[in-house]
Parts: structure tokens; sequence; C-alpha cells
């Protein structure tokens, strides 16, 4: 088969925060499969001297990067979590450059399926891009410890976030595969291994 015959489906992996998604993510990506996590495409495009970012310093000032040139998140998400409006302009200017830095690096994809990770995949319509949905599902009072355990960050801040995210039960409804993630990291290793060897028997991402 050419290169140019084939054309990986693509698997959004989501989860709140919390939840282990990152965890599950790093297990697709040992095993081998091509992954674009949606956190990294949102640092490539505010990257210095990208529009993006020049859009996002006109919008809220200089106080919004560091010494270097390169954005302050800290700072940015202080102003975005005190004000929803301004936490939704910056998402209609940052989600379709997002999108597109995505799913160009997803189309490159060498293994027959490809994952693409993010924590707004059901809120930012991405999940239509996709063809199956997983979700990495948490209790909230775990996501909550695993948060405070993880990050340099208040109860308070974890409580916005977790406001701000999509409830449990939207987020399950969107779901072709669910794990519920409040083992340990290798039983959370072997649901993913389980679920790969499934998905390498699906064409499309359909059984």
């Amino acid at each position: 088969m050419t290169t140019a015959a084939f054309t990986p489906w693509i698997l959004g992996l989501t989860g709140g925060i919390g939840s282990g998604k990152s965890a599950a993510a790093q297990r697709f990506v040992d095993l081998g499969v091509h992954l674009v996590d949606a956190d990294q495409a949102a640092r490539w495009v505010v990257e210095p001297g990208r529009p993006a970012l020049a859009s996002i310093v006109e919008r809220f000032g200089p106080g919004v990067l560091l010494a270097d040139g390169q954005l302050d998140r800290a700072a940015l998400r202080t102003l975005i979590f005190a004000d929803p409006s301004q936490r939704q302009w910056l998402e209609a200017l940052l989600h379709p450059l997002i999108g597109q830095e995505i799913f160009s690096y997803l189309a490159k994809a060498e293994s027959p399926y490809a994952v693409y990770v993010s924590p707004l995949l059901i809120e930012s319509g991405q999940f239509r891009k996709t063809q199956r949905v997983l979700v990495i599902d948490a209790a909230r009072d775990l996501q909550v410890q695993r948060t405070l355990q993880r990050d340099n960050t208040s109860p308070e801040q974890v409580q916005a976030i977790l406001q701000a995210q999509l409830s449990r039960e939207e987020r399950l409804r969107h779901a072709d595969d669910v794990v519920v993630n409040d083992r340990d990291l290798p039983w959370l290793h072997e649901q993913i291994d389980r679920l790969h060897h499934f998905y390498l028997t699906l064409r499309g991402g359909q059984p």
C-alpha cells in the first residue's frame, strides 16, 4: 500500500482535569501511535512571531509576556478565569488556529490510527472531526485530589477550572469508549493496551 492511499482514522481522547488523560496519552505514544496534544498545538500557535500572540498582547497588554517575549500562561490564565467573556474571546481566536495545526499534523500519521488529545474536545466541537471518542473518567473528588498533588495551585483554582469544563455527564454522552481511571497506573496501562488492540482491528474507527 502506498503512503498516499493510507489514511489513518482519528481517535479523540479527552477527560477532565486530573482524570489521567495525559498518562493515557503517553501510553498510546509508548505503543507507537501517532499523537498530537491540543496543549502542544496551543503552544505552537502562540509562539513569538505568530499572529495569535500579537492579538493576545493587543487585547491584554504586555503584562501577559515573559521577559523573553514568550507568553506568560499563568498571567493569562488568571485574567481569563476571572472573566468568562475574556475566555470566550481567547477560545474564539485560538480554536480555529489550533485545529489547523492539529489536523495537518494528524494527516501525516504513519500508524493505523492517530490520537488527538484535548481537554476541550467536546466543547470546541472538534470531536466531529474524529471518528471515535475515548473519555478518561474520574470522580470529581479524585480529580481535585490529583490536581492539587500535581500542580502548584489552590483548591479554588481547581474548582474554577472544573466549573469551566464540561460536566462529566455531558462528556460521557459523547463517548464511544470510557476508562474509569480510579486505580493505579499499571491498571490504566492495561486498559489502554486492551483498547489499542481493539482499535487496530477497526477501519475508520468503527467496528
